[in-house]
């Protein structure tokens, strides 16, 4: 089922998996200094071999190791970095109900250096542990800006937004490579910020807090090819866009079609991984935009639910998709991670091998 013989595979997923209960008691455990590193560490390592082998039991091509050693999808990236700390971010979770949820997000307090790996000590043993291929998803830069706005460098020396996101992508681009030298062929940057600025009532508060909404997009395009565009041949890069994945809550909702155009024209990846699992995500017409030759992998399975799609609605959809963007470029998967914090969504881990199944299923059905 491989596409075109290298990643996006046929049947996807995006990252995040739901952590056992061994697991997310360590990380409880750890946190409040009961448990020594090194037991830790021996935990995780454990839970990603066995995580390793449910993916590839299934038939998936590709492997990660659920984010396993992450509190949240980018927490490591201010653990490793000089000058991030965490803070309060200004916009909140919503849900069906109407209810709002505040979170946490990246704030600079200094000149950024990364002080210790980020992925890399990840990859190595997955890689170790992986006979599928393996894939290090990483957020976005942007995803270390949106959240505070320009509140995000007020204790900083960076006169500038601009300024700020230079030197991280600097750091991204060189995580990059060094993954690349240790044999990684396949990344994934986590990109909310886009997606939440294709919602009018967003960028109406990006205004209200002071920021150029269209700029923003401008800038966070730049921020991503100054990280990923650099890549060496050989290896695949993937853009998810996200509406934001807490517990089965959300950030934001709307389709693609304000910020289509440019996005898809103008970021340098190979494959935009994009979520299509309700109506809050809009049509499939903004595909037109997709540049030829680009890859799309439909996030028509929801990771925030545990209700199981159709099969026969998941092959319409794909078929519907593909008057976009040719068959042979699609691929599919759930719209999100199962597990973006230690958390997790509110589906259990029979759910998820499902639901994993069910892609694998309707893959083989459309491209074997």
């Amino acid at each position: 089922m491989t596409a075109n013989g290298q990643p996006p595979y046929r049947a996807e997923h995006v990252g995040s998996l739901l952590r056992p209960k061994e697991l997310t008691q360590a990380f409880r455990a750890f946190n409040k200094g009961e448990m020594s590193e090194d037991a830790f560490n021996k935990i995780q390592d454990g839970a990603i071999k066995d995580v390793v082998a449910l993916q590839e039991d299934l038939g998936l091509e590709l492997v990660t190791d659920g984010e396993f050693r992450r509190a949240s999808y980018w927490s490591h990236w201010v653990d490793a970095i000089d000058g991030l700390e965490v803070g309060q971010a200004i916009f909140k979770f919503n849900d069906a109900e109407g209810n709002e949820l505040p979170f946490t997000a990246a704030i600079c307090t200094g000149k950024l250096a990364k002080a210790k790996p980020i992925s890399t000590a990840e990859f190595k043993y997955l890689n170790s542990v992986a006979q599928a291929t393996p894939k290090i998803t990483m957020p976005s830069p942007s995803t270390l800006h949106f959240y505070g706005l320009h509140q995000t460098i007020a204790d900083s020396a960076y006169p500038t937004d601009a300024a700020f996101l230079d030197d991280l992508s600097a750091i991204f681009a060189q995580e990059i490579s060094d993954l690349y030298a240790l044999g990684c062929r396949y990344v994934q940057l986590d990109e909310v910020p886009l997606i939440m600025l294709g919602n009018p009532n967003i960028r109406e508060r990006t205004r209200e807090f002071g920021s150029d909404p269209e700029a923003l997009v401008d800038l966070y395009i730049k921020a991503m090819n100054d990280a990923a565009g650099s890549r060496p041949a050989g290896m695949t890069a993937g853009m998810h866009m996200c509406r934001g994945n807490f517990k089965g809550r959300w950030l934001t909702e709307g389709g693609y079609d304000d910020i289509a155009e440019k996005v898809f024209g103008e970021v340098d990846v190979d494959a935009f991984f994009l979520e299509y699992d309700t109506d809050r995500a809009g049509s499939f017409e903004p595909l037109k935009h997709v540049p030829k030759g680009k890859k799309v992998v439909l996030g028509i399975v929801s990771s925030k639910l545990a209700t199981m799609e159709d099969a026969a609605r998941l092959k319409e959809r794909i078929a519907e998709a593909a008057q976009y963007v040719p068959l042979e470029n699609l691929s599919i998967s759930p719209q999100c991670g199962f597990a973006s914090t230690v958390a997790g969504n509110p589906v259990d881990i029979d759910v998820e091998k499902a639901k994993l199944g069910l892609l694998i299923d309707v893959a083989k059905d459309v491209w074997s």
